[in-house]
């Protein structure tokens, strides 16, 4: 068995992308590492999509929270939400793409919210007490561009 040849991408993963960045500035695709940069590029859309669905999450949890806990509802809720909507819409100004990603995780994304509000809470034990409905009952937009006192009747009886 021959011994496995370490690529400087595995062994120095910052000199590897200063070289990587100079051979494709410099055309020299023959050269570079196409494969990793490939899986590099597939990665930073990955990140991308995780980091704006877990500011969906943020402020989706942020409204369950309101709702099953409305005498704990106060500026650091509301400031979450406040920041969460503004990230997403950071994020949607440089990649509207990411909105398609969003639509598509709303309903999987509101049932961790509901579930991590519950957990964080410790109200899971009582959550068929909240009549919490079982999919989001804000379209994305609403969400993210709409009137925060209109997103959910936050104090209900």
């Amino acid at each position: 068995m021959g011994a496995t040849t370490k690529t400087l991408y595995e062994t120095d993963f910052a000199e590897w992308s200063t070289r990587t960045a100079d051979l494709l500035r410099q055309g020299r695709l023959d050269a570079a590492d196409v494969e990793n940069v490939a899986e590099e590029i597939e990665a930073l859309g990955r990140s991308e999509r995780a980091a704006v669905r877990s500011q969906l999450l943020r402020l989706l949890m942020h409204l369950v929270k309101q709702r099953i806990q409305p005498e704990r509802d106060g500026s650091s809720w509301r400031g979450s939400i406040v920041a969460a909507r503004r990230e997403i819409l950071l994020h949607l100004e440089d990649s509207p793409s990411l909105r398609r990603h969003l639509l598509d995780t709303l309903q999987a994304t509101w049932r961790m919210a509901i579930n991590d509000a519950l957990a964080e809470t410790g109200l899971t034990a009582r959550a068929n007490e909240f009549d919490l409905p079982k999919t989001c009952p804000c379209s994305l937009d609403q969400l993210i561009d709409g009137d925060l006192d209109d997103l959910w009747p936050r104090h209900q009886s």
